[in-house]
């Protein structure tokens, strides 16, 4: 298992599925998001990846920060999964989701098994697709 962490964040790879967990609650700032997709890109390798994101730990985003993750953090992914620790956070997400529309799929969940059932049905997918 490759593992790669910062002082407040831990990035791995399982089963073809890269995980995160924040050390500690955090403020997201500009300078933290570009750490955390930084760490992120040097565990991607330049490889497209399955993201089970856990959100919990993030205290808050500033503009500075939703705009740097919007132009730069959906780099090396083929969809993101967030796992988030309420419902209506969850609710709240995927409501921005529709509105917004990413670049890459991205799914609310309150719970980490759902998001790994959702990533591997997607991998599953774009598999078949590309083996057309």
């Amino acid at each position: 298992m490759k593992v790669v962490e910062n002082d407040f964040v831990k990035f791995w790879i399982e089963d073809d599925i890269l995980y995160s967990k924040f050390k500690k609650p955090i403020n997201g700032t500009k300078e933290t998001l570009k750490k955390i997709i930084d760490l992120r890109t040097e565990i991607s390798e330049g490889k497209k990846q399955y993201w089970c994101y856990d959100f919990n730990g993030i205290k808050s985003h500033d503009k500075a920060a939703r705009d740097y993750a919007d132009k730069y953090g959906q780099d090396h992914l083929y969809a993101c999964a967030v796992v988030l620790n309420t419902l209506i956070a969850k609710i709240i997400l995927n409501t921005f989701i529709l509105m917004k529309k990413p670049i890459v799929p991205l799914k609310g969940f309150t719970s980490k098994e759902e998001a790994i059932i959702w990533l591997r049905e997607l991998r599953k997918k774009n598999e078949q697709s590309s083996a057309i």
